[in-house]
């Protein structure tokens, strides 16, 4: 008998044949079985398109090995993973505790959809103690949904806490891991049963495509989030699974990249006069920045700016006059952008009372120069605007 044994280079095994570094879309409605007694087993393999094909596992793999958890399901979007979050654990009759930071299509879902159906949604304080969310929680409640930092205020939240508080009552506690991309934040490891990324931003990190995640961290919380997702018909097609684990592969490049340019924007913004604080966890003045230090590894490259009480007319010249830096919604993408975000209109547990306007900015991988450049420019037209 011949000796089997393969030979390496680089240490590498040749266990098949030459092959594409990336791996091929797989592009399937219907998977044909070639035996009977393989049509019986079909249901522990790759069956059907919708629920998945070879593209689709090796991009959940992907980012269950980055977030740690059981087993990862996709969703067609950041907000339908939301949304499956929350129906794979609730039914008529059921409460939510949802942090009042949350993004705001989250909170029109709860306020809209769930409660037409029965599900009651109270919103508390994105930087309440243990004691507070103890007081919230009732003997229905079944999900505690963070997310952390908050949209648009940024406020990060002790997740520890909020998972003892969760499991001490029988719930679940989910968290939009978006921000920190699972790179630099590991909700499961911190007692998380479900990590939910909008992968449209950071792992796919190119804006080409609408992806959403949902890591969970044990075998009785993934099998809920799969039905959750099978009973709504929630599908990706295999050439988004393709182009977000195709991001993936530069993500802790991209990531880095984020974060120093965010840095030197932030450092160039403090010593701006028109600037009253920045709003970013990494930053002392920052709610909950204790606990960033205690629970990230970095910070991303997106971040807020609170003016000083500035009117339309000077706020519409800034933005106009920006060319660098895009007018968009979403981030994590390589290009920057800014919005003028309103916090007020979002919130009901807690308020936004701050007087000047508050600036969300994207650092994307662009020459940090050229953003300040961009940024002067913009200043400039504000003041103009202002005289």
């Amino acid at each position: 008998m011949k000796d089997k044994t393969k030979l390496t280079i680089s240490g590498r095994p040749h266990h098949r044949p030459a092959h594409p570094v990336n791996m091929p879309v797989e592009r399937a409605s219907t998977y044909l079985f070639p035996t009977y007694d393989d049509y019986l087993e079909g249901a522990k393999n790759i069956t059907y398109g919708r629920l998945g094909t070879s593209s689709h596992r090796a991009f959940e793999e992907a980012v269950n090995a980055l977030e740690g958890g059981f087993e990862t399901r996709l969703a067609p979007s950041g907000l339908q993973a939301c949304i499956a979050s929350l129906l794979a654990f609730v039914s008529a009759g059921d409460h939510i505790l949802m942090t009042d930071s949350a993004y705001d299509p989250t909170r029109k879902f709860c306020d809209n959809f769930l409660k037409r159906f029965g599900v009651e949604t109270t919103y508390y304080d994105p930087v309440a103690d243990e004691a507070s969310m103890k007081a919230l929680m009732r003997p229905n409640t079944k999900v505690i949904f963070s997310e952390s930092p908050g949209s648009l205020t940024f406020e990060v939240q002790d997740l520890p806490m909020l998972a003892s508080v969760a499991h001490a009552g029988g719930a679940k506690l989910v968290v939009d891991n978006t921000w920190g991309a699972g790179y630099f934040y590991k909700p499961i490891a911190l007692g998380a049963d479900v990590s939910v990324q909008a992968a449209t931003k950071y792992l796919v990190g190119h804006a080409d495509c609408l992806v959403g995640t949902l890591c969970s961290a044990d075998e009785q919380t993934a099998r809920k989030i799969y039905y959750a997702l099978l009973q709504i018909g929630s599908n990706v097609s295999a050439d988004d699974a393709f182009l977000a684990l195709r991001g993936m592969r530069t993500l802790s490049t991209r990531m880095e990249r984020h974060q120093e340019n965010a840095a030197e924007l932030i450092k160039y913004l403090k010593k701006r006069p028109e600037v009253d604080r920045i709003i970013y966890p990494s930053q002392k003045t920052c709610p909950g920045h204790a606990i960033w230090k205690r629970d990230f590894t970095g910070a991303s490259g997106l971040f807020g700016v609170l003016l000083k009480p500035t009117p339309l007319p000077a706020i519409k010249a800034f933005f106009n006059a920006l060319k660098v830096f895009g007018i968009g919604f979403s981030w994590g993408g390589y290009e920057s952008l800014a919005i003028h975000s309103k916090p007020a209109a979002h919130r009901t547990a807690t308020s936004w009372d701050e007087e000047g306007p508050l600036f969300r900015f994207h650092a994307g991988l662009e020459d940090v120069d050229d953003l300040k450049d961009d940024l002067d420019r913009a200043f400039i037209a504000m003041a103009n605007a202002n005289k």
